[in-house]
C-alpha cells in the first residue's frame, strides 16, 4: 500500500459515509450524488487493488500475511455494489443510511489493510 493513498481513501471513503448518512437522515432517498460517492469509493478501492498487485514487485511487500489482506481488500470491493444495489432496489431513506454505514464500513477496512500492510512485526 502506498501511505498517501491510503489516506486519501480513508478520507474520501468517511466524506461519503458521512454525507449519505446525513442526506439519510434528512429525509432524503438514494440519488446520483449519494450513489456516486459510493461509486468514488469503489473506484479508489479498484486502483488500490492494482497497487497492491503491482506494490511487491517494486519492493513494497506486506509485512504482515498477505492472504488476510487480500481478504480485506476482496471484502471491501464488495460493500460498495452491494449498498448501491441496496438502494436502487429499495428506494428509502434508510437505504441512503445503508450507504453511508457501507462507506464507513469500507473506511475502517481500509485502514485495517493498511496495518496489515506495514505495522505487523515478524
Amino acid at each position: 500500500m502506498i501511505e498517501w493513498f491510503m489516506w486519501l481513501q480513508l478520507a474520501v471513503a468517511i466524506a461519503a459515509g458521512l454525507l449519505c448518512i446525513g442526506l439519510g437522515f434528512a429525509g432524503r432517498v438514494p440519488s446520483d450524488l449519494s450513489n456516486g460517492s459510493l461509486a468514488l469509493v469503489e473506484v479508489l478501492l479498484i486502483v488500490q487493488t492494482v497497487v497492491a498487485i503491482a506494490a511487491p514487485a517494486f519492493g513494497n511487500v506486506p509485512t504482515g500475511n498477505a492472504l488476510e489482506f487480500g481478504i480485506y481488500l476482496f471484502a471491501a470491493l464488495l460493500i460498495p455494489p452491494a449498498a448501491i444495489f441496496w438502494a436502487l432496489l429499495e428506494r428509502s431513506r434508510w437505504s441512503t443510511v445503508v450507504l453511508g454505514v457501507g462507506a464507513l464500513a469500507v473506511a475502517v477496512m481500509i485502514y485495517r489493510m493498511f496495518q496489515i500492510w506495514t505495522v505487523q512485526l515478524g
